[in-house]
């Protein structure tokens, strides 16, 4: 079972540029797909990004497409989140989360189904 863990979270201003990190223990890390989801305050958990177990394909949210790159690298069981022209509308707490089964044109939907969640990571853009 993989275990995951986020990291990089923080304060930034409009405009500014944030990397998150998701570390993944356990040997069989390069078969899951991985992925991000994001809470804000008072709304339910929506989907970012996911990138597949291979990193071959990736699908974004709408509201990040163009700002946010997701990335994976298998060889240091880790996966990535880079924003950039952060906006106050991206003020949330991140998860990542990892699934074997699901493909990714799936996990904006699939919220309530991933096999493993990390604990989250909070990112504040201020104004």
């Amino acid at each position: 079972q993989v275990q995951l863990v986020e990291s990089g979270g923080g304060l930034v201003q409009a405009g500014g540029s944030l990397r998150l990190s998701c570390a993944a223990s356990g040997r069989t890390f390069g078969r899951y797909a991985m992925g991000w989801f994001r809470q804000a305050p008072g709304k339910e958990r929506e989907f970012v990004a996911v990138t597949n177990w291979s990193g071959s394909d990736t699908v974004y949210a709408d509201s990040v497409k163009g700002r946010f790159t997701i990335s994976k690298d298998s060889a240091k069981n880790a996966m990535y989140l880079q924003m950039s022209s952060l906006k106050p509308e991206d003020t949330a707490v991140y998860y990542c989360a990892a699934d074997r089964g699901r493909p990714t044109w799936q996990w904006s939907a699939s919220a309530g189904y991933l096999e493993v969640w990390g604990q989250g990571t909070l990112v504040t853009v201020s104004s």
